[in-house]
């Protein structure tokens, strides 16, 4: 949190939260690391709920505009990410799988927004706990 508010102080226009995590993986047959480099980037679904409880927590202490990233893979992602304070999300690591992840979000929106009763996106930013 001490990073987002100095970034508001510095006059940042917004902040995009989370990306890739450092992970290690370990190969028990050979006992070293599984990746050359030792470690390497974990993303997707693994950081989801990580970059739900930063940009929640970043949400309590700055009214920048948030870009959630983080494990999103679908529109109830997307709904989950704006209920933690997030203004618009990033697809990621879930077009590496299935390039078409972004439309597929996007035309399931409004049938799960439509499920949960949600008039508006932005009537989740008022979603505070």
């Amino acid at each position: 949190m001490p990073l987002a508010q100095a970034a508001e102080q510095g006059g940042a226009n917004g902040l995009t939260m989370i990306n890739t995590l450092t992970g290690l993986s370990i190969d028990l047959k050979t006992r070293r690391p599984a990746l050359a480099n030792v470690t390497g980037g974990l993303s997707g679904p693994a950081i989801k709920p990580l970059a739900l409880r930063m940009i929640h927590q970043v949400r309590q202490v700055s009214s920048l505009p948030i870009i959630g990233v983080g494990g999103i893979e679908s529109a109830e992602d997307v709904l989950e990410f704006m209920m933690a304070g997030a203004n618009a999300v990033q697809i990621g690591a879930a077009s590496f799988h299935d390039p078409l992840a972004c439309p597929k979000i996007a035309a399931d929106l409004p049938i799960v927004m439509d499920r949960y009763g949600i008039k508006k996106l932005t009537d989740l930013w008022e979603v505070r706990f």
